[in-house]
C-alpha cells in the first residue's frame, strides 16, 4: 500500500514494475510481416494492481468533475458500444420522422493510439486536472 500511495503522490512507477514479457499476437494477413502482429505485454500482479487502483481513481475523478463528453461510449462503465448504436439509430429515426436527410461518415483509424502525440496528451490531461 505504501508503494502504491507513493506512486500516486509522486507520479512515478518503480522501474521494476515496468518490466514486461512481450508476446507477439497474430492479427491478420501475412504471418511473415511484423506489422501483422500486435504486442501483448504480460505484467506482474503488483503492476496490474497498481494500474487498477489508478484506473479507479482516474475514472472516479473524470465522473465527479464531468470531464468526458456524454457521447464518449468506449471504455466507460454503463456506456457500451451497443448503447452508442441505439443512440445513433434513434437519432436517425427521429430525423427521418422530421423529413431530414441523414448522412453518416465513419472512420476507422488503424493504430490510432500509436499516432497520439504524448506531449499533447499529457498537456490535455493536465488541463483536465490529472497531474
Amino acid at each position: 500500500m505504501h508503494i502504491c500511495n507513493l506512486s500516486f503522490e509522486t507520479g512515478l512507477v518503480p522501474d521494476k514494475l515496468k518490466v514486461a514479457k512481450v508476446i507477439p499476437a497474430y492479427k491478420k494477413c501475412e504471418r511473415n510481416k511484423p506489422g501483422n502482429y500486435r504486442p501483448i505485454s504480460l505484467l506482474s500482479i503488483f503492476d496490474k494492481l497498481l494500474k487498477k487502483l489508478m484506473y479507479n481513481r482516474i475514472t472516479e475523478f473524470l465522473d465527479k468533475h464531468d470531464v468526458l463528453y456524454k457521447y464518449q461510449f468506449g471504455f466507460r462503465r454503463c456506456h457500451s458500444t451497443s448503447l452508442a448504436l441505439i443512440d445513433m439509430t434513434d437519432n436517425i429515426y427521429r430525423n427521418m420522422d422530421m423529413k431530414n436527410v441523414t448522412v453518416g461518415i465513419y472512420l476507422d483509424l488503424q493504430k490510432a493510439f500509436d499516432t497520439v502525440d504524448h506531449g499533447i496528451l499529457f498537456h490535455k490531461l493536465y488541463v483536465y486536472g490529472i497531474r
